[in-house]
């Protein structure tokens, strides 16, 4: 009895600290007295214990935010941005080596960046060319972290905060397009219409006793409400109304 807790015990202090267990979305970086050894993939792996130490990588899609960044745009406007980073640890061995954090390491130059490019264009491109932008800082940040391993997989604008003055002035703005928009519709709308009377008008003239015939519709009508009775009196040609009837 006293032989098995004793392989037990020896079993714990030597084999378990071997036995070391990558999961699928890591990689292990193993190091011998300090110096990089080798890079393990997921599953059970054993390493020398008080020789070797491992630290695991996470190598899945990870996104960062970047921090609102305060910018002066070409046209001198300060406006707010924020961004969100997608990225992925392609060499862990680089990313532990070539930078003490590298997510850190990662903002830091993407919010470099961000302020760069941004600084580059005037607020109606920056509104309008997010796509655009977006790709640029891509580009910036993916060169730079090559180096540590990482590869930048998308970049996304997210808000441009306006100062307060100017969402004001953009509101009047706004508001005096719909009221311009809606005068020239209305406007449009009393043309066609005045242009249809105009042809109404047009046609019965052109027509022989169609203005008699029109009168006498008209007081028809009137005369449809028995609470009131209007007489008109016009000057028309009755004799053509009466040749009209007979027709």
């Amino acid at each position: 009895m006293g032989l098995i807790i004793t392989l037990a015990i020896l079993f714990c202090i030597l084999i378990l600290p071997c036995i070391k267990v990558v999961q699928q979305y890591e990689r292990g970086v193993v190091f011998r007295l300090g110096k990089f050894d080798s890079v393990r993939n997921p599953g059970l792996t054993l390493i020398l214990p008080y020789i070797n130490t491992m630290r695991k990588v996470d190598v899945r899609s990870t996104p960062i935010d970047v921090p609102k960044q305060e910018v002066i745009t070409k046209d001198n406007v300060t406006v707010g941005v924020d961004a969100i980073v997608y990225f992925r640890v392609l060499e862990p061995a680089k990313a532990l080596l070539e930078t003490t954090n590298y997510v850190y390491a990662t903002t830091n130059f993407a919010q470099a960046a961000l302020r760069d490019i941004t600084g580059n264009f005037e607020l109606d491109e920056l509104l309008s060319k997010r796509d655009e932008i977006s790709a640029q800082i891509k580009e910036i940040v993916d060169k730079e972290t090559d180096k540590w391993g990482i590869d930048i997989e998308n970049v996304k604008l997210q808000n441009i905060e306006l100062p307060n003055d100017m969402k004001r002035a953009m509101a009047k703005q706004a508001e005096a397009e719909r009221e311009r928009r809606a005068a020239i519709i209305a406007a449009e709308g009393e043309k066609s219409a005045a242009q249809a009377v105009a042809d109404a008008a047009q046609l019965l003239a052109n027509t022989s006793g169609g203005l008699q015939i029109r009168t006498l519709q008209t007081l028809e009508k009137i005369s449809a409400t028995p609470s009131q009775k209007t007489v008109i009196v016009l000057p028309s040609d009755m004799k053509g109304v009466a040749d009209i009837i007979k027709k």
